[in-house]
């Protein structure tokens, strides 16, 4: 059947293009987006040095793990019977019938195939050691909800956002640009991966009366709902928070530009509080993805025209030095004094030659 402009078939049933659209979950994706955006504007670099091509090789990889992350989410849980009629938030492709498994895994592979092709690109023009980097990505992509102790279902989930999603993406980006890890691409991971983990956290208060029905031991699930809620509020403040150590490692105030989203980290918190659990917390999962894109962008902005700013303090200071007066430099040095070893008739006065008197010879001689 043909495909209409709404991606809807004329036989009622969704596009498969865009069933994996649904499934690639796009309010999510904000996740990849902003580690990529403040790890490149960490480096070393100066701003109009920075590679584009290096920049863009690593979005490659964060949004296509992220991509990878939530289709092997849909496929492990719709065959694991974990995703049910009664679960509330976006629709599961398998545990609806809209794609089979086979087709979910082989997406699956798909995306980690590009992933890893952008992975090696990178390698092989920074360093071979960025493999081993996305083993592990990959590795933590599948067993997320994968294997027989998916971390997921240990309470873990957060814990690997948190290091695949903030700290490995943003100073991985950083890492592409300059070839060494530098301290202030690890100080910006931690208020990316903060909000990456807040995400994850809105998933799972959802998913809270399902996910314990079906024995998925989130984190959600072992805190509660009035904790959880709690977490949330303390991982957008201290993400917030945790902008002032960026700014004394960057030497510069621009980075607290991030503070410009307060109202927005401000509507996130009161959405999160409010909606009940279920259908109402998709709003804040929004609000939420809102604001980790707009502190990933202002963060970045404010490292970029911090380094702008130390750049043309460099070159001023290198113009001043150049046209200085030659007086003002280091005074020429004194002529070398003498050598102590020339003859000593070069140096010493002339004296009349002495003459023994005989007489004055006889008197003294022993003989």
């Amino acid at each position: 059947m043909a495909d209409d402009r709404s991606g809807e078939r004329t036989d009622g049933r969704m596009a498969p293009w865009r069933v994996y659209v649904e499934a690639a979950r796009p309010r999510t994706l904000p996740a990849a987006l902003a580690p990529v955006l403040v790890g490149t504007a960490a480096a070393e670099r100066a701003p109009d040095d920075l590679d584009p091509g290096r920049a863009l090789l690593a979005l490659t990889v964060a949004l296509a793990l992220q991509v990878a992350v939530n289709y092997a989410n849909d496929y492990f849980d719709g065959v694991g019977g974990i995703d049910t009629a009664d679960r509330v938030g976006p629709r599961r492709a398998v545990a609806a019938g809209l794609i089979t498994p086979a087709a979910m895994r082989r997406a699956t592979g798909l995306a980690l195939l590009v992933a890893a092709a952008a992975g090696l690109a990178l390698a092989w023009l920074v360093s071979w050691w960025l493999l081993a980097v996305g083993g592990l990505a990959i590795l933590a992509t599948l067993g997320y909800s994968g294997g027989a102790r998916p971390y997921a279902s240990q309470g873990l989930g957060e814990v690997g956002v948190f290091v695949f999603f903030g700290l490995v993406a943003t100073v991985g980006s950083q890492v592409v640009q300059d070839g060494t890890v530098r301290d202030l691409a690890v100080a910006a991971s931690v208020p990316v991966g903060l909000l990456a983990v807040a995400l994850l956290v809105i998933n799972n208060l959802r998913d809270l009366h399902t996910d314990t029905a079906v024995g998925k031991r989130t984190l959600a699930v072992r805190l509660g709902e009035r904790r959880t809620r709690q977490l949330f509020a303390g991982l957008i403040v201290a993400a917030l928070v945790t902008v002032v150590p960026v700014a004394a490692l960057a030497g510069s105030l621009w980075p607290l530009l991030a503070w410009v989203a307060a109202p927005l980290a401000a509507g996130a918190v009161l959405t999160m509080r409010r909606a009940e659990i279920g259908p109402k917390l998709i709003r804040a999962l929004a609000v939420t993805g809102r604001l980790q894109l707009a502190v990933g962008l202002l963060l970045a902005v404010g490292l970029l025209l911090g380094a702008d700013l130390d750049a043309s303090r460099d070159v001023e200071r290198g113009l001043e030095s150049d046209s200085a007066p030659e007086s003002d430099s280091a005074p020429e040095s004194a002529p070398a004094p003498e050598s102590d070893s020339a003859p000593e008739s070069d140096s010493a006065p002339d004296r009349p030659p002495i003459t023994a008197d005989k007489s004055v010879l006889e008197r003294t001689a022993p003989w």
